[in-house]
C-alpha cells in the first residue's frame, strides 16, 4: 500500500502546462459524500476560522472497504463503497455519542455498525492488513515524550494497533510493543506476511522501523542526510529524497532521489542558482541494507512561453507508491488532475495516465494506493468531502513483471 500526496496546491497546478502527447485519462467513479463537521457521518477538517486544521487526515482503502483517520475530529471511521459506515473508534470527549452505531459492543449479538470509545489525541497516518487490522499514527501522552539529542528530534509519536473490529490490541514503539515514542512519522506501509513499515523523518535524516505482524522489530533501517546515494557516473550534483516507499508483496525500500546541478552565469562566473540533473529511485534489500537495483525516473516535460518562444522545461515527478509486482506509480500536478506515471523496476516499459481532479476539490485532498494498483482519494470542498476512485491498476495493461 502506497501513501500518497495531502496538498492543496492550485499554485502548482500552472506548472504543468500543457500535455506534449495524448495520454489516456482514468475513469474516475465518485463513491460518496461526506459532510463536514462532527457528528458520527461528517469528517472535521476546518478549526473555528473555518481554515483547514494542521492535524492529519487519512485514507487507507483494503478490499473496497475505506479507512478513514481524522486527526481534528478525534476517530477513526470505516465505509464501504457506498458510503454505508460500518464503524467508528472516537474520543468520547472531542464527539458527540453516536446515534446510528451501536456503542461498544461486548456481547454475542450480531451487529454489523458498531462504535468504540478510546482516547485518541491526533490520529494521523493510517494503514490496514490482509487480516484488516487498523495502524494508525496518534500522539503519545505529553508525560511520554521524550527527546533524542543526538538527531535532534522530538519523540512523541506511537502507532495504535486495533483489530479487525475496531478493538485496540497495543502499541508500537521503536522498539516494538509499549517502545520509546517515534519522531515524526512521514509514511506507514503494510508489506508482506502483514509486516509493518514506519518511516520517521529527522533533522538528521530517516530511519525506517521494520515490525512483524505481532509488533516484533525485525529491521531498522538508517539514512543520514550525508549518505543520501549518488550514482558513480554523476558529477557535482545535489541529491534530495524525495519519498521513501516500502514493497507491498517484498521486504524491498524505494528511495527516491532528486538530483539538481548548480547554474552559473556566464558572464561572471557566478553561481546564479540550481537545475534538475536527473531523477533515480534506489531498491534496497530491507534484510541486507543493500541497494540492489536502480531505476531512471523521466523527466516530466512542461513546455512554457518565454520571450515570445516555447521552451521546454523539465520537472520532477513525485513518487506515489509501489504495488505488487514491483510497479511504481509517480505524478506530477497538472491542469484539472494530476498526471501519472507507471515504471516496472524489472524493464524499461511505463504507463501514462491522467486523474481529473476538479478545482473546486483542492481545499484538501489525501490518496491512497492499494496493492492492487487502485487509486482513491478523500477530496474535499468547502462544504463537503467527496470520496473517489480510479482503476489506476487498468493502466498497468501487460507491463512486464
Amino acid at each position: 500500500m502506497g501513501k500518497i500526496f495531502a496538498a492543496a496546491m492550485i499554485s502548482m497546478i500552472a506548472l504543468g502546462g500543457c500535455f506534449r502527447e495524448k495520454i489516456p485519462s482514468v475513469t474516475r467513479k465518485d463513491l460518496f459524500t461526506i459532510n463536514i463537521g462532527r457528528l458520527e457521518d461528517q469528517i472535521d477538517l476546518f478549526n473555528l476560522e473555518g481554515e483547514r486544521s494542521n492535524r492529519k487526515t487519512d485514507i487507507a482503502m483494503r478490499d473496497g472497504l475505506l479507512y478513514i483517520s481524522n486527526g481534528n475530529g478525534g476517530k477513526i471511521v470505516r465505509y464501504n463503497s457506498y458510503g454505508d459506515l460500518l464503524f467508528m473508534i472516537y474520543n468520547e470527549v472531542q464527539n458527540p455519542p453516536p446515534l446510528t452505531l451501536r456503542r461498544n459492543n461486548e456481547d454475542q449479538r450480531i451487529v454489523t455498525r458498531w462504535a468504540y470509545s478510546y482516547p485518541l489525541r491526533e490520529p494521523g497516518i493510517i494503514a490496514v492488513d490482509s487480516r484488516k487490522h487498523i495502524y494508525v499514527e496518534d500522539r503519545a501522552p505529553r508525560e511520554r515524550h521524550g527527546f533524542d539529542a543526538e538527531n535532534k528530534a522530538v519523540l512523541d509519536r506511537v502507532v495504535l494497533h486495533f483489530d479487525i473490529d475496531g478493538r485496540f490490541e497495543e502499541y508500537l514503539g521503536q522498539e516494538g510493543i509499549g517502545g520509546t515514542p517515534f519522531p515524526n512519522m512521514s509514511g506507514m506501509y503494510t508489506s508482506v506476511n502483514d509486516e509493518l513499515a514506519v518511516i520517521c523523518r529527522l533533522p538528521t535524516g530517516w530511519n525506517t522501523y521494520w515490525f512483524d505482524a505481532s509488533g516484533a522489530l525485525m529491521y531498522l533501517i538508517r539514512l543520514k542526510n550525508d549518505a543520501i546515494p549518488i550514482p558513480q557516473d554523476r558529477d557535482l550534483v545535489i541529491p534530495f529524497v524525495n519519498t521513501l516507499c516500502v514493497s507491498p508483496d517484498e521486504r524491498r525500500l524505494y528511495l527516491k532521489v532528486d538530483y539538481y546541478r548548480d547554474t552559473y552565469d556566464e558572464s561572471t562566473n557566478t553561481r546564479s542558482g540550481s537545475e534538475p540533473d536527473s531523477s533515480v529511485i534506489w531498491i534496497m534489500d530491507v534484510e541486507t541494507g543493500t541497494y540492489i537495483r536502480t531505476i531512471e525516473v523521466p523527466f516530466y516535460e512542461s513546455v512554457v512561453t518565454e520571450n515570445n518562444r516555447k521552451v521546454t522545461e523539465n520537472m520532477f515527478y513525485s513518487m506515489l507508491g509501489i504495488i505488487k509486482n514491483s510497479k511504481i506509480f509517480l505524478y506530477f500536478p497538472v491542469e484539472g488532475g494530476y498526471s501519472i506515471l507507471i515504471l516496472s523496476s524489472e524493464s524499461q516499459e511505463q504507463r501514462r495516465g491522467f486523474i481529473r481532479v476538479n478545482n473546486e476539490e483542492l481545499q484538501f485532498n489525501t490518496f491512497n494506493l492499494s496493492a492492487e494498483g487502485i487509486l482513491s482519494a478523500l477530496l474535499a470542498t468547502d462544504w463537503e468531502v467527496r470520496m473517489v476512485w480510479w482503476r489506476t491498476d487498468e493502466l498497468i495493461g501487460d507491463i512486464s513483471s
